[in-house]
C-alpha cells in the first residue's frame, strides 16, 4: 500500500510539473525583451517588460479580439443554457412519446465532431446569404457573431443535455411534489427548485463549454472572413505568424498569456463546484 501511494504521489507531482512548467515559461517569456529571447530560454528576465502586453493589446488588436471572444462566448453560453436546461429537465423528469428517440439523437450527437461538418455549415450559410442579398440587398449569416454563437450552442447541445439529463435524473422528486402541492407550476418548479439543486452540474457544463467556445478557432475562421471580427484564438494565430516574421516574441507570448488568464481565473473560481458536479451525480441513487 505504501509503495502504491508513493507511485501515485510521484505520478501526480510529475504531472503537475509537466503542466506548470510550460505555463510558467510562457508567463516568464511574455515579460522579456526581444533580445533576451536569443539567449538562454530558461534565464529569468532582467526586468519585467510590460510593453509586450501593451503592444499585443493595441498594435496586434488583441484587445478587440478579446472583446469579440467575450461577446461570442457569452452569447453562445446564454443560448445554450436557455435551450439545454428546459430540454434536459423534460427528458429527465417526464415520460412522453418520442422521449427515447430524442435521447438517442442527442447521444448520437456526442460522436459528431463539428470540425468534420464545418464546410457544409459554411455552404449552407453562404447560400443563405446569397438568397438574402437577392431579396433584401444585404447579407446576414456570415461575418456575424450571433450566427457563430448559434453554431457554437448547437454543436454543444448533445454533451450539455446528456450531462444535465443524467444529473436531473438523480435528484429526488420530493421537492417537486411539495412545490406542486403548494400550487407551483412546472416552469416555476423547474426554475426555483430544480435549477438551484443542479447548480454543480450547471457550473460544470458552463466551464466545459466556456473552454470549448473560448479556444475554438476553426469555426470562427471559416464563418468570419473579416479579420477585424475574429476572436482571440484566430487573432492569436494571426499574431504568431506576424510576430515570428518580425521577431517580436515578447508580444507573441503576451498574447498567449491573454488567452490563458481568463480560463485559469474561471477555473479557480469554480473548481469546488466543478468537482462536485462531476462526482455527486454518480453517488446519488
Amino acid at each position: 500500500m505504501k509503495l502504491y501511494k508513493l507511485f501515485v504521489y510521484t505520478a501526480l507531482i510529475a504531472l503537475t510539473v509537466v503542466i506548470l512548467v510550460p505555463v510558467m515559461w510562457v508567463v516568464m517569456a511574455s515579460v522579456k525583451e526581444t533580445a533576451e529571447h536569443y539567449g538562454n530560454p530558461w534565464a529569468l528576465p532582467t526586468h519585467i517588460h510590460w510593453q509586450n502586453f501593451v503592444n499585443a493589446w493595441t498594435k496586434a488588436n488583441m484587445g478587440g479580439y478579446m472583446l469579440h471572444s467575450v461577446a461570442v462566448t457569452a452569447l453562445a453560453l446564454g443560448i445554450l443554457l436557455v435551450v439545454a436546461l428546459p430540454a434536459a429537465y423534460c427528458l429527465a423528469r417526464f415520460h412522453f412519446v418520442g422521449r427515447k428517440f430524442l435521447n438517442i439523437c442527442f447521444m448520437a450527437g456526442l460522436f459528431i465532431n463539428v470540425n468534420y461538418i464545418v464546410v457544409p455549415i459554411y455552404l449552407m450559410l453562404s447560400d443563405g446569404d446569397k438568397w438574402l442579398r437577392s431579396w433584401l440587398g444585404s447579407s446576414f449569416l456570415l461575418n456575424n457573431h450571433l450566427v457563430v454563437a448559434l453554431v457554437y450552442a448547437a454543436t454543444a447541445l448533445p454533451f450539455t443535455i446528456y450531462l444535465l439529463t443524467g444529473y436531473f435524473s438523480t435528484l429526488p422528486h420530493d421537492f417537486e411534489e411539495a412545490a406542486y402541492i403548494d400550487g407551483a407550476g412546472y416552469g416555476r418548479t423547474m426554475v426555483q427548485i430544480l435549477f438551484p439543486m443542479a447548480k454543480p452540474a450547471i457550473i460544470t457544463v458552463i466551464l466545459f463549454n466556456f473552454l470549448s467556445f473560448w479556444n475554438e478557432y476553426i469555426i470562427i475562421k471559416t464563418l468570419v472572413t473579416d479579420r477585424e471580427q475574429w476572436t482571440l484564438p484566430a487573432g492569436l494565430l494571426n499574431l504568431m505568424q506576424a510576430q515570428q516574421s518580425a521577431a517580436e516574441y515578447g508580444s507573441m507570448y503576451a498574447g498567449l498569456v491573454m488567452v490563458m488568464v481568463p480560463v485559469l481565473v474561471l477555473y479557480i473560481c469554480v473548481q469546488k463546484n466543478l468537482t462536485e458536479g462531476m462526482t455527486v451525480g454518480g453517488l446519488k441513487g
